[in-house]
């Protein structure tokens, strides 16, 4: 696949991700949303063009989504400087450019992918979710006592409470926040994978666009 193309086709599908991100399928209480196969365009462009693309095709992402998030939600009204540094950095730039690795099991999968991709896009979601764990244990953290303290569906938290503090509360906290929105995405995206790659033309894309990286 030439530059021009390889570009064109990277542009829709971060295009794609994008406008899927404002399809959710489900918004939790707390923050956060399921949202319909948002993450699989930029796996995809991973899978066809290999990790090092697909990351700047993340890093693309985020920004966009970044800009979105700012002029439509107000996503950093009220942070302190740094701490807009910070999720700029991770909840952004880093979450969505890890997405690219996708792609990390293209050569030795070739023969097989549905399987490739799957695994590909498996890890993918699992590296975004570390990263979103990461950024909240270390920018949201004290939000975990009042979150665990909430009628309803946490009622359990006394429990978290009563084993937790400090910095091992602040990573179960973050833990079980994104993970309530990252599991169902994963498993959206690995399902998504093996859709594409069951679809003739889409996989023989794909497999094309992978095959002219340099």
């Amino acid at each position: 696949m030439k530059k021009t193309q390889r570009l064109a086709v990277s542009g829709v599908l971060i295009a794609l991700a994008v406008v899927l991100s404002f399809v959710k399928v489900f918004e939790l209480p707390f923050g956060g949303s399921i949202t319909l196969f948002s993450m699989t365009p930029i796996m995809l462009a991973g899978w066809m063009f290999g990790v090092p693309w697909g990351l700047l095709c993340g890093v693309v992402d985020g920004i966009l989504q970044g800009l979105v998030g700012a002029a439509t939600t107000q996503a950093f009204a009220g942070m302190e400087m740094l701490e807009t540094i910070g999720v700029i950095c991770l909840d952004y730039l880093a979450a969505f450019s890890v997405l690219g690795c996708a792609g990390l099991l293209r050569r030795a999968l070739r023969e097989k992918p549905r399987l490739g991709f799957a695994l590909g896009a498996l890890l993918a979601g699992f590296l975004r979710y570390a990263v979103h764990t990461f950024s909240g244990a270390l920018l949201y953290g004290s939000y975990a006592e009042w979150f665990f303290t909430q009628e309803g569906f946490y009622s359990w938290g006394a429990t978290v409470l009563e084993k937790f503090s400090g910095t091992g509360l602040a990573v179960v906290y973050s833990l079980v926040y994104n993970g309530f929105y990252m599991i169902p995405e994963i498993i959206l995206s690995v399902f998504a994978a093996v859709v594409l790659m069951s679809v003739k033309p889409v996989r023989e894309a794909a497999l094309k666009g992978s095959t002219h990286i340099r």
